[in-house]
């Protein structure tokens, strides 16, 4: 019976792997043959494994859809891994980078920097490792903050103060957009997570720091399963607390503004994913990292098709969408976990 079990915990990462696999294949499909104009799945697959440039059905899939597609695949895959690695770190299962502030920094860091003239132009990673910063900085300001008072940071107390300061940092995004019209009108869009109007060298300059932090969360992987015991067991095994933890906050802040940067603040997709792996396949960091970012990439896919289906055929923007679907799974979760 145990054997059983065993091998079935064993296979459960492939099967769910494999399945995952399938289902981004499908919604990509469609997310593909969505637009003004609808094509067909197999319109879709022709552009894909033969392109003809004088198709002209062919070239709207190459041209100007597949880049919306993979900001939406690796969007979702960042947040998705970022999500996981937060609430692993700080044992919070609350944690999200929306929730908690990240980004809410990044956010600010990238409007600032355009507030003030700054240009990217000569180093094309500049706007994400800029995000990156400031959604480090936000959330050591929201640990320092919850640190600080007797008991030291609780759960209830890191939830609290990453909506309070990411309130405030939203609070002085919107000072500076209002006070600066024309950093107002580039960014409007990309402030409400939206992943229309992308070009591939935004995409290209975010894939290396998701790529790092992807790196570095793997890595650490091992030393978080036993951090997951609890800090004393795992002092006593000789894991480095603070390198790990450190480790995991700069892992999670080059995801989130590699995320921020492609498409703006999308909430609540970092807060599902890292539930739906554990729940239904794995428990084990290892196995449940890799996993997070096809189950993240699936989440906004799929929200993007909602996004641009519903009232079609005008666009919600897509953070709007994850946050019609995260708002009430996160009230769920609070109310599960603090009652």
């Amino acid at each position: 019976m145990s054997v059983a079990i065993l091998l079935s915990a064993r296979r459960r990462p492939r099967l769910a792997l494999l399945l995952l696999t399938l289902l981004l294949i499908a919604a990509s499909l469609v997310h593909l043959g969505l637009g003004a104009r609808w094509i067909a799945p197999q319109t879709v697959l022709q552009a894909l494994l033969e392109y003809d440039p004088r198709n002209f059905e062919q070239r709207i899939i190459i041209d100007l859809r597949l880049v919306r597609l993979a900001a939406a695949l690796l969007t979702g895959a960042a947040l998705g891994v970022a999500g996981l690695l937060l609430q692993t770190v700080i044992r919070n299962p609350l944690g999200e980078p929306h929730i908690l502030g990240l980004n809410a920094g990044a956010s600010l860091a990238v409007v600032a920097t355009s507030a003030l003239g700054l240009s990217f132009g000569a180093f094309p990673a500049g706007r994400p490792l800029t995000a990156a910063c400031g959604a480090g900085l936000l959330f050591g300001g929201v640990m320092a903050l919850a640190s600080a008072v007797r008991g030291g940071a609780t759960p209830l107390r890191i939830t609290l103060c990453g909506v309070a300061l990411s309130g405030f940092v939203s609070a002085v995004t919107a000072a500076i957009l209002i006070l600066d019209e024309q950093t107002l009108l580039a960014m409007r869009t990309w402030l409400a997570g939206d992943l229309a109007g992308l070009n591939w060298s935004t995409l290209q300059t975010a894939l290396v720091p998701a790529l790092i932090g992807l790196g570095v969360a793997l890595i650490i992987a091992p030393r978080l399963n036993v951090l997951a015991l609890g800090d004393k067991v795992a002092l006593g095994l000789g894991v480095n607390l603070v390198q790990t933890r450190l480790l995991g906050l700069l892992a999670i802040a080059l995801l989130c503004g590699a995320a921020v940067a492609v498409a703006g603040p999308i909430g609540f997709v970092g807060l599902v994913v890292p539930h739906v792996v554990r729940r239904l396949v794995t428990e084990d960091i290892r196995l449940a990292l890799p996993l997070a970012a096809p189950v993240g990439a699936l989440a906004l896919v799929l929200a993007d098709i909602a996004a641009r289906t519903l009232v079609a055929p005008q666009e919600l923007a897509t953070g709007a969408m994850t946050a019609l679907v995260g708002a009430p799974l996160f009230i769920f979760i609070a109310a599960r976990f603090f009652k």
